[in-house]
């Protein structure tokens, strides 16, 4: 099965998908310095919670390329900080950012209590960065096998947005069922919400089903409560940006309403994601930070105005789903099941 690879260290520097051209064209963006990176995550070019993470660890790497080997470790450490706090402003709703970057200013303050040279830091830093693409291709395959176990004799399923390999490493969160069922012989039929306003699903997740031989079919946003209606769904997985400690679980703009569809229509409403996207010191999804993006992202349908100039828009990228609407939360541990408020402790540890 052809998986794409979504971002790996190679000669030097960062290639990811450029997420932004598909499914026109497949195209791989080669990113050297942090600012590229700091761009590259803002505009979308590389987007899934997990695969933003690993984009932060591999571009804090790069904010040292240029650092002297002859100057001093501490110099070294104010720098890495500086800019991984440039770095974690680039987009506030995924908590892997955050956990990505803190993860690496915890190696670098290790490594610099060492008594090791600068090359050999540099060097460390990008094997904890390293580290961290390898642990969610392993995360990933696993959320895939604790998922599958959900969709035992179900056909069909319904996401929303892109939660496949193109949001992470290679496997995908939502996705990743599919493709371990693919790897085993079973075919899993996938309807994929457009996800406006970026088209996310019809862009990205149409695009990296069919490449994997797949079947896949997109529906329009407003088509999701018809084709549940009609029979036509037997779940839903999506994936997560941010999962509160109570179950609350944001994800891209519009999930909270697939939710409710499913609820209405007694279907179940799954969350996949790895035990990084949980933000335990939050009680709920009313903590939780939601990005609101630029008017044009509306505004514009591929370069042509579709709301009359001087009318206001509203562009949250996120919303919240409460927990009461979650059937299961499939995660590399295992899958997390109602009640939340003790399972998720005693599943995470």
């Amino acid at each position: 099965m052809d998986r794409l690879r979504t971002i790996e260290w190679k000669d030097g520097a960062v290639t990811l998908v450029d997420q932004t051209r598909l499914p026109c064209e497949l195209a791989y963006l080669r990113v050297e310095t942090i600012e590229q990176m700091h761009e590259a995550i803002k505009l979308l070019k590389v987007r899934g919670a997990p695969a933003i993470g690993i984009a932060a660890a591999f571009g804090l790497c790069l904010a040292l390329r240029s650092f002297p080997e002859r100057g001093s470790v501490h110099d070294l450490v104010t720098v890495f900080e500086k800019n991984a706090d440039y770095l974690a402003s680039s987009r506030p709703t995924a908590v892997n950012l955050f956990w990505a970057i803190d993860r690496m200013k915890a190696r670098v303050k290790q490594l610099s209590a060492q008594n090791l040279g600068i090359a050999q830091i540099k060097e460390e830093l990008l094997k904890e960065a390293q580290l961290i693409l390898q642990e969610d291709k392993n995360t990933c395959r696993a959320i895939g096998e604790a998922g599958l176990t959900l969709l035992e004799g179900k056909k069909a399923i319904l996401t929303h947005c892109n939660a496949g390999g193109l949001a992470t490493a290679e496997y995908g969160t939502a996705l990743a069922p599919v493709y371990v069922a693919k790897e085993q012989g079973k075919t899993i039929q996938v309807y994929a919400d457009e996800t406006r306003p970026l088209l996310q699903g019809s862009r990205i997740t149409a695009f990296e089903l069919n490449k994997a031989g797949i079947p896949i079919t997109v529906i329009c946003d407003n088509m999701a409560a018809t084709v549940m209606h009609k029979g036509m769904i037997d779940a839903v997985i999506v994936g997560a940006d941010r999962i509160a400690s109570n179950g609350d679980t944001a994800n891209k703009i519009g999930t909270y309403g697939v939710a409710l569809i499913a609820a209405a229509h007694k279907i179940p409403f799954y969350v996949a994601a790895p035990s990084t996207t949980f933000d335990l010191s939050i009680a709920d999804g009313t903590e939780i930070p939601i990005e609101e993006r630029g008017r044009e992202e509306i505004a514009s349908f591929f370069g042509k105005e579709t709301v009359p100039q001087g009318v206001d828009v509203f562009n949250p990228a996120f919303d919240v789903t409460p927990a009461n609407l979650i059937s299961a939360i499939i995660t590399e541990k295992g899958v997390i099941k109602q009640p939340f408020k003790d399972s998720i402790k005693a599943v995470l540890g």
